[in-house]
């Protein structure tokens, strides 16, 4: 099975689209950098989020979609003055859909050092099978 037809970005969900019905602290969310790979036996979801905290963090499979949220928030000491800044409060979201190929119950997710890592196991039945003539 195509890892293209099995897990991608959701690209139904713009900014526009989804801003009714979410909480508001997500209407303004930033993707994060993620790289998806494929096994015969799970997909494999690698997402960059730097200062984000496991507490901060929530990994939702619904119907067709898994959706990765977290929430940085950088520590700044009293009386602290910007005089440059890059960085952002803004939430983190991912949503990836998927056709309902995932095994849910033994999805298994890892965040160290900034890096999150989660395996995706593939049902039984799209897994690659061998038959043997007889």
């Amino acid at each position: 099975m195509s890892l293209i037809n099995t897990l991608i970005p959701s690209l139904a969900r713009t900014p526009a689209t989804v801003a009714a019905g979410r909480p508001a602290d997500l209407a303004n969310s930033v993707k994060p950098v993620y790289e998806i790979s494929e096994t015969t036996d799970a997909f494999g979801v690698t997402v960059q989020l730097p200062g984000v905290a496991k507490e901060d963090l929530e990994i939702m499979v619904e119907e067709s979609e898994v959706r990765i949220v977290g929430r940085r928030s950088w520590k700044r000491p009293e009386g602290w003055t910007a005089l440059h800044r890059e960085t952002t409060d803004a939430p983190y979201e991912l949503v990836l859909a998927h056709e309902n190929a995932i095994d849910t119950e033994k999805i298994v997710a890892e965040l160290r050092d900034g890096v999150l890592r989660v395996s995706l196991p593939k049902h039984e039945a799209i897994k690659p099978r061998k038959i043997t003539v007889s």
